[in-house]
């Protein structure tokens, strides 16, 4: 079973943009968002994703991740998955020995940035980058599976 583990915060500044290793624009869709899991598909990098996360709150989760024909995916998205989807640019951003999950947001959610880290575990420690600001890893409203039925416009 994967697990995943990360952190999550705000991002206060745009000093981030000078660190940027990669970026690519994603679409994303919930297909369903149950009390023990969410499945999602996922377009970006000219690939395709079925996700599977488990609804834990905190930094670690069961994860499950697989590759699907790009028709497939599209399908889903347009006939499946609940609207409005996720569509974000994911920035790849390196700082120390670590590279972040940064987000900025479009649509129903344009404003918010978001960073993650991903982790080997809990206790492992990093460094904190001086354009991340408060840590959100335990509230759910930053989820993105959340962010489709209450959107950063509606706060």
């Amino acid at each position: 079973m994967a697990t995943e583990i990360e952190r999550k915060f705000l991002v206060d500044n745009d000093q981030w943009r000078a660190q940027v290793v990669t970026e690519s624009r994603l679409k994303q869709g919930y297909l369903a968002n149950q009390m023990n899991a969410s499945i999602r598909v996922r377009i970006g990098k000219g690939k395709a994703h079925l996700n599977i996360k488990s609804a834990t709150i905190g930094a670690s989760r069961s994860e499950f991740e697989y590759e699907v024909p790009m028709e497939d995916a599209e399908a889903m998205l347009a006939e499946v998955a609940q609207q409005p989807f996720i569509d974000k640019t994911r920035y790849k951003v390196k700082c120390g020995d670590h590279i972040w999950d940064l987000d900025v947001f479009e649509g129903d959610n344009l404003g918010l940035v978001v960073a993650e880290v991903e982790l080997k575990d809990e206790g492992e420690s990093f460094e904190m980058p001086l354009w991340a600001g408060e840590e959100v890893t335990g509230d759910p409203k930053y989820y993105n599976v959340s962010l489709i039925t209450k959107p950063y416009k509606d706060w």
